[in-house]
């Protein structure tokens, strides 16, 4: 067994197919094919089963997959950290982020990113906090931008910022609604509501909210996709709760208008969490410091970590269900 064959199983094991795998590595399918039956010829054992919809991985892959791809990333963040001593920022970032932070502040980070940093490559994904925090523990990515979680993990984790959450409407719709209102108001509003479905981390931290001020929130429309429930916003008399900073770029050009929560105030701890025991390249410590600095641009009131300590306490809401 060497590391090529180790890439090539990975590859197929994540692309579930051959020809998408051979794409993926550059290289002829019969190639692949070989190095493949060649590995489970040394582990005297069957990797894959061919089924109508690619490659179906045996018990056996899943274990291999799970115990090698830590050691794939270790071995790459050790070639990036040895490339970029020279003085050139190499390698590759694999990094998770939530939904409000993929709509919110994602392309501009990566735009940014790819112009200072052009010799390295970025594979984003998304997710709910609970998958990306498994991700990260598992080594399938470098990082994660996450809701701070309810349980400890075995994890570093590092405050990037306290996300505020407010009630966006339709430009058309803010001259009859309060600037600022309490959470209480929300249902005596009229307006129907647009919120995620039960069991979502973001619905969840609404709903957490609002049991503790004795109201229910009811929704009209549940959309667990952000980008719709954003849309819907914009095209129809309806409002929803999301994070601010998911909407600033709609807020600036004045297709949405927010409505400040401020009695609770409804705020969200959001953090970067990745392994103890598998330091961050420099590429992908560049890009967390990037995004974060993009997250606090767009936060109003956002604070440096070490500000918001004492402060973080008396915020409601800040140990309540992780929020997606």
């Amino acid at each position: 067994m060497d590391l090529r064959q180790i890439h090539y199983f990975i590859a197929l094991y994540e692309e579930g197919t051959v020809t998408r795998a051979a794409h993926r590595l550059n290289i002829v399918q019969p190639a692949l094919s070989m190095q493949i039956g060649r590995l489970e010829d040394h582990l005297s054992q069957k990797l894959f089963e061919r089924g109508k919809q690619g490659m179906v991985p045996t018990a056996a892959a899943r274990q291999m997959y799970r115990l090698f791809v830590p050691i794939v990333r270790d071995f790459s963040n050790a070639e990036a950290q040895m490339l970029s001593s020279e003085g050139e920022i190499r390698g590759h970032v694999k990094i998770g982020l939530i939904a409000s932070i993929t709509e919110g502040v994602l392309v501009e980070t990566l735009s940014d990113f790819s112009n200072k940093y052009p010799e390295v490559d970025v594979t984003v994904s998304d997710g709910y906090t609970s998958t990306l925090t498994d991700w990260v523990t598992a080594g399938r990515l470098d990082a994660a931008i996450v809701n701070k979680p309810r349980r400890p993990l075995a994890l570093d984790v590092e405050h990037i910022v306290d996300e505020e959450m407010v009630l966006i409407t339709g430009a058309g719709l803010a001259a009859s609604l309060p600037q600022n209102l309490a959470l209480r108001q929300v249902p005596a509003l009229g307006l129907p509501l647009v919120l995620p479905s039960r069991g979502h981390g973001l619905r969840s931290n609404i709903d957490s909210f609002a049991e503790n001020e004795n109201i229910e929130l009811t929704a009209k429309f549940e959309i667990d996709s952000l980008i719709a429930a954003i849309n819907l916003v914009e095209r129809c008399p309806v409002a929803s709760i999301v994070p601010r900073v998911a909407v600033h770029r709609q807020l600036a050009s004045g297709s949405l208008r927010a409505h400040a929560i401020v009695s609770p105030r409804l705020v969200r701890r959001v953090v970067s969490v990745s392994h103890p025991r598998r330091p961050l390249n420099p590429a992908t410590k560049l890009f967390v410091s990037m995004l974060a600095a993009n997250l606090r641009l767009r936060t109003p009131g956002a604070q440096a970590e070490g500000e918001t300590q004492g402060a973080a306490q008396e915020v409601s809401g800040l140990d309540r269900p992780e929020a997606d």
